[in-house]
């Protein structure tokens, strides 16, 4: 595998060649800082783009080409990663050697048309096209709280800091729908194509000089590119004591999720010693909360822990029965006490390595891994995969005991799940 980086004058092209694949798969990231407000609208936007174009007037038509490149997939997806909002227009598509000469750049020339040629009249968004997205959007957020694992994690960002990006719910709000209108999302979208950064990513078996140039064809932004600022959200001053929220859903089984603070930790902390100290703690098949509070106390249907590295977070998440909730809590609180004792072996420390390692093996297996791993490099800062891994095999116990000092409980939330005889 090779990565090759081009700085062009608006946006960063990042080639990956591999031949372990029969496709190529692209994706187009427009990133900003992130506004709670705009977050809403910028979902409503990305789908509103995959229903038709000027030349595709429907979802039906953009289907039918899509089906002509080979069954090209095209998608899209909306997330934070720090400070910053991040909207992906996909493109995966059959290689020109299995298929036909010129079928990529037709699939580019595709993506294109759904970016830069929205299905527009008068200078706004056709409002039937607008309405069906909304109505989609509408549904989604209503039924939030089904999938109580996600919303009660999405709770416990909001208790732990309102004022941060870290409570912004991603997949936007009901009160903003009503608010989105054709020209307006209009406006939005010509400033997202004008100011937003761009970096496209494409991962495949191809001639780097040749996808330079049907890149530079069909993407052509105006701006000139800036230098981003940090992605890093500022550490939140973790709480004396714990926060404990709660809230009451119509489920048999409750949600128990638990925000740490990080403070003060280094980069190399956050990126190395915290990573193997999670898979120790919460992150892997191994771990103390799985064996201690799972499989030894029974006190769980599951449970798992992981770190959100640009927020300073650690957040654990559990599933349980609600009478199980304090001696969950307790057990957890224990276990993380004994991570800072460095209640742990060099077996547990070498598990965890062996686990992380195996994790790396396996970017290569999928084009998503593979550019969501040169993705983080870009964001994160982080040194390439090789390097990671020879840095992450000589960290020390003594290392993982520091950061793990750094840990601190601060927000505690219950989602508490009421049975169908409680209720009657």
């Amino acid at each position: 595998m090779k990565y090759t980086k081009k700085d062009l004058a608006s946006y960063n092209l990042h080639l990956i060649n591999t031949d372990k694949f029969k496709t190529i798969t692209m994706k187009v990231v427009f990133s900003s800082p992130i506004k709670k407000d705009e977050i809403t609208m910028r979902n409503v936007l990305s789908d509103l783009l995959l229903q038709s174009s000027k030349n595709y007037e429907s979802r039906r038509e953009l289907t039918i080409k899509a089906e002509e490149l080979y069954a090209a997939d095209v998608y899209n997806n909306t997330q934070r990663i720090g400070n910053y909002i991040l909207t992906s227009i996909n493109l995966q598509v059959l290689n020109d050697k299995y298929t036909e000469e010129g079928n990529f750049e037709e699939a580019v020339k595709f993506l294109s048309e759904i970016i830069f040629n929205p299905d527009i009249k008068d200078n706004a968004f056709k409002e039937d096209k607008l309405d069906l997205v909304l109505s989609n959007v509408r549904v989604a957020l209503e039924s939030i709280k089904e999938d109580a694992t996600n919303y009660s994690l999405l709770r416990l960002m909001e208790a732990y800091d309102k004022e941060s990006p870290v409570s912004y719910r991603m997949v936007g709000y009901l009160e903003d729908l009503d608010k989105i209108k054709t020209d307006t999302l209009y406006e939005y979208y010509k400033n997202l194509i004008e100011y937003d950064y761009v970096d496209i990513y494409i991962v495949g078996d191809f001639e780097n000089n040749t996808i330079q140039e049907i890149i530079k064809k069909y993407f052509k932004f105006r701006k000139v590119k800036k230098t981003r600022p940090s992605y890093e959200i500022k550490s939140k001053k973790i709480r004396n004591r714990r926060l404990i929220a709660k809230e009451t859903i119509d489920n048999n089984q409750s949600k128990l999720a638990i925000a740490c603070g990080i403070s003060k930790a280094s980069k190399y902390e956050i990126n190395y010693p915290l990573v193997l100290a999670n898979i120790i703690f919460g992150g892997g098949p191994d771990s103390k909360l799985f064996k201690d509070v799972r499989e030894k106390n029974s006190l769980c249907y599951s449970i798992y822990s992981y770190p959100v590295k640009l927020d300073n977070l650690l957040v654990i998440s559990a599933g349980i029965d609600k009478e199980n909730y304090q001696k969950t809590l307790e057990l957890t609180t224990n276990l993380l006490k004994d991570m800072k004792k460095g209640k742990f072996t060099d077996k547990d420390i070498n598990i965890a390595k062996e686990y992380y390692n195996t994790a790396c093996e396996e970017v290569e297996e999928s084009e998503y891994k593979i550019i969501n791993e040169y993705l983080s490099q870009e964001i994160l800062g982080v040194e390439p995969l090789e390097e990671r891994v020879k840095i992450m095999n000589k960290v020390t116990k003594k290392d993982i005991i520091k950061v793990a000092k750094k840990i601190e409980m601060d927000t505690v939330f219950l989602l508490e799940g009421v049975k169908k005889d409680e209720r009657d």
